[in-house]
């Protein structure tokens, strides 16, 4: 719909306090393609022109005039209100204006007076002081509408307003001479030949701005290219009139930037990229096990590799037998001290005064008995436990038998679990026959024990039966807890939680018992790669926020982000990421019964654990959902291929410290202890499985992390799956990061020595940095003077002095 507006000034000076007479002509127009429209009657407009110069206006004609003028919106408004309902899809908020004839879209046209919201075309004219803006009758009207001065318009600023909106409660206003039929690219539905009658002015043309196809990137373009206008068959002919917006616009699109994204920018990514929940390599490309590993030798104990199983009697589906087959104690400072052991003493009174007696006769006595209640639990783990009866708290577990659980439930726990768990206890010596070995610092070390062994062991942390674990001031200071006392205290809704998922692997084990090994590696390496002189390339890449690495990291190598004793606070309030995967796999939980606290250079590799447990939420609101069957298979030992790594980053006081290159070295070694295998080909190592490694409590940066991570990978071999638990704009950021620095070749050395640089930069900040790490490396690569020449695939350099393996690349 065109109006023509003519209005003199001899006609304004008479009547300023009535409204401006406005002559609107319309006519209607049938066009092959978008069916009836409106045309404006060119020679009316000129005729009521020319017989008002003189006159002036006709008061009674012209509200004639407007009345037929109404009736005829009226009739367009059931036209408009069909093409609004086809475009609903597409619409979008309404305070994006355009003055570009998107076809798609309504249009917020020249204005003058006011700034515009977005990206200004600036038109030099100026418009009479008669001039209003007609609003349309229809809001929801897809029309383009025009309003024409006769009168002569010399030059004052309108500007046109580009945005891509699709606002369907306004209509398009655009007030301007010709110029606003020169302005439109070729490609507009508006008609090339229509009759101007304001044709006695020379038009001022407006180069057009390119369509964004992506609303939402809007405010974030700059100095856009023009582009040329392009024909297309979406426009049909006609004589003096707009089509209706037709459905398939083609829209021009803006070129590519050939510029670097700063860290600034990432945000401003392609619709299309946003939706997705994963960027890089995609995740079934990359190496899993069993499929990538090598074929394992025949099971047996070394030197550095204890084996508490018959290996010559190991068969699939049966519960391994024990070795040896009749216990053997041992009470020394290389190995656990073990409830059954004959020296495991317990100081009591007598007649005849104090004297010591058996402690593991008092765990009998007190678990051959029935437990029907929590309270009968306290008694039976006090009765030898008494220097701790007035400490100890079972504020927990009591709760969780009388408000935790359902009844039903809770019978089965007292008639039928715990029974059977007991009875695991008292089989110790039947079970745990060897001796077990301490993972102790500096250690290079192997031990593989069945399943049914570790039940048994926890079965004993349940019940709070080991000797010498109960205090910091013990031999054992340097060990985590794995008595389960500190588990059973206090109210806390995440100790319940964690018992019910704990008390599910206890029924699943007790119901049947599982029939797989587990090995627990201690890793120490003596020698790290000179990382400033590294010339690795970047492995692959797969990074989503979507998904779990217990979950979607099956098969690869999965990174416990521990606390340097392993577990964390799993028997206590801790309750992230590595106490989670410690309570759906519980047989992680052994761990803390052998392994001392992890030095800089070293890390516990566990392979085997099995998942019993499904979960929601994470610490506050952490929930035990369900049961899990774990269909992972198992490998020629008959261990699940679950290989977890537990490595431990700093914990930092400010933010800057991790920054320090002391500090940075450190993490980039602990990672690469965690990651490299000395005696494994690099084929048949899986993939690495993380995420965003000490960057809860312990106040690491994810983005800086993250490139750590991936330089210690690729130093080796391995590639990565990342996984950013939610935060997208994360996953953006690291990608544009690592895509970065591949096209750019930039090796593991070039990159350590940029944010070797940036420490120096930043040294001075207390807090955080005025300039961010990612925005530094951009700039400092792309204005490097030496780029470095991307190596081809045959060339292989090492710069690492590595360890021996700590136990035969089998145990891996």
């Amino acid at each position: 719909m065109i109006s023509c507006v003519n209005q003199q000034e001899n006609v304004r000076s008479r009547m300023k306090n009535q409204r401006t007479i406005e002559r609107i002509c319309f006519t209607f127009y049938t066009s092959s393609k978008a069916g009836s429209v409106l045309t404006m009657n060119m020679e009316t407009c000129n005729t009521d022109t020319d017989s008002h110069e003189d006159a002036g206006c006709d008061l009674h004609e012209t509200l004639e005039i407007k009345k037929s003028s109404q009736a005829v919106m009226k009739d367009n408004e059931s036209l408009c209100e069909s093409t609004r309902k086809r475009k609903e899809q597409n619409e979008e908020p309404e305070d994006q204006k355009t003055s570009l004839p998107n076809c798609d879209k309504d249009t917020k046209g020249i204005t003058y007076n006011e700034t515009p919201d977005s990206i200004d075309a600036h038109i030099p004219i100026e418009p009479s002081s008669g001039e209003k803006a007609i609003e349309s009758a229809s809001p929801d009207a897809k029309l383009v509408k025009m309003t024409c001065m006769s009168t002569e318009m010399p030059g004052t600023n309108l500007s046109s307003s580009v945005n891509t909106s699709n606002t369907h409660n306004e209509d398009v206003e655009m007030r301007e001479s010709p110029a606003c039929k020169e302005s439109l690219p070729s490609n507009s539905p508006v008609c090339h030949d229509l009759q101007d009658p304001c044709s006695s002015f020379d038009p001022m043309v407006v180069e057009p701005k390119p369509l964004v196809p992506n609303p939402e990137a809007v405010d974030s373009i700059k100095d856009e290219p023009e582009v040329t206008p392009m024909e297309t068959d979406d426009t049909e002919g006609c004589s003096g009139a707009d089509a209706f917006v037709p459905e398939n616009v083609v829209e021009t699109e803006p070129e590519s930037d050939q510029t670097q994204v700063s860290p600034s920018e990432s945000e401003q990514v392609p619709a299309e990229q946003k939706e997705q929940e994963w960027l890089g390599t995609p995740i079934k490309e990359l190496r899993r096990m069993p499929q990538c590993g090598q074929s394992l030798p025949h099971l047996r104990a070394t030197d550095n590799h204890k084996v508490l199983i018959r290996t010559d009697l190991l068969k699939e589906g049966q519960v391994p037998h024990p070795y040896p087959s009749k216990y053997r104690d041992s009470w020394d400072e290389m190995t656990v001290k073990m409830p059954c052991s004959e020296k495991n003493l317990f100081p009591v009174e007598n007649e005849d005064g104090r004297e010591v007696q058996s402690r593991w006769d008092l765990i009998r006595s007190a678990l051959e008995g029935e437990c029907k209640s929590s309270l009968d639990i306290r008694d039976a783990i006090l009765s030898y436990n008494t220097v701790h009866a007035k400490r100890w708290d079972f504020t927990a577990l009591n709760y969780l038998c009388t408000e935790g659980m359902e009844n039903e439930e809770v019978q089965h726990l007292f008639n039928v679990t715990l029974p059977k768990m007991m009875k695991l206890v008292l089989n110790t010596p039947k079970i745990c026959t060897q001796p077990i070995p301490l993972l102790k610092t500096r250690m290079n070390q192997s031990l593989t024990m069945s399943q049914e062994q570790i039940a048994c062991l926890l079965a004993n942390a349940f019940f709070c039966t080991f000797p010498r674990r109960n205090s910091r001031r013990s031999e054992y200071g340097n060990y985590p807890d794995i008595n389960f006392c500190r588990l059973f205290e206090g109210p806390s809704s995440r100790k319940i939680e964690k018992l019910k998922t704990l008390l599910c692997y206890f029924r699943r084990v007790t119901e049947s018992m599982p029939t797989g090994l587990v090995t627990f590696t201690r890793q120490s390496l003596s020698g790290f790669p000179k990382w400033e002189s590294s010339k690795k390339q970047l492995t692959r890449l797969h990074i989503t926020f979507k998904g779990t690495i217990e979950d979607d990291g099956f098969g690869m190598l999965q990174v416990d982000f521990a606390n340097k004793l392993v577990g964390g606070g799993v028997t206590g309030m801790g309750l992230v990421q590595e106490e989670i995967r410690f309570i759906i796999n519980p047989e992680l939980m052994v761990s803390r019964l052998f392994t001392e606290a992890l030095d800089h250079n070293e890390c516990l590799i566990i392979t085997g654990t099995e998942q019993y447990s499904k979960y929601t939420g994470y610490a506050e609101s952490y929930r035990w959902k369900a049961n899990h069957k774990d269909e992972i298979p198992r490998d020629g030992w008959q261990r699940r291929c679950t290989e977890i790594v537990a490595v431990d980053a700093l914990k930092y006081r400010n933010f800057m410290e991790q920054f320090q290159p002391e500090k940075m070295i450190r993490e980039l070694n602990k990672a690469y202890c965690g990651f490299m295998r000395p005696a494994v080909n690099p084929e048949n190592l899986s993939t690495v499985a993380t995420g965003n490694w000490g960057c809860g409590a312990f106040g690491g940066d994810t983005r800086l992390k993250a490139l750590l991570q991936l330089m210690a990978a690729s130093e080796a071999g391995r590639d990565v799956a990342y996984f950013t638990f939610g935060d997208e704009e994360l996953m953006r950021d690291v990608h544009a990061m690592y895509k970065f620095l591949k096209d750019k070749c930039v090796t593991v050395g070039t990159l350590y020595f940029y944010l070797k640089q940036y420490s120096s930069v930043v040294s001075k900040h207390l807090q955080r940095p005025n300039i961010s790490l990612y925005g530094y490396i951009y700039d400092k690569v792309n204005t490097s003077t030496d780029p470095e020449p991307c190596p081809s695939p045959s060339d292989s350099d090492s710069n690492l002095t590595t360890a021996p393996s700590p136990c035969p690349a089998d145990c891996h």
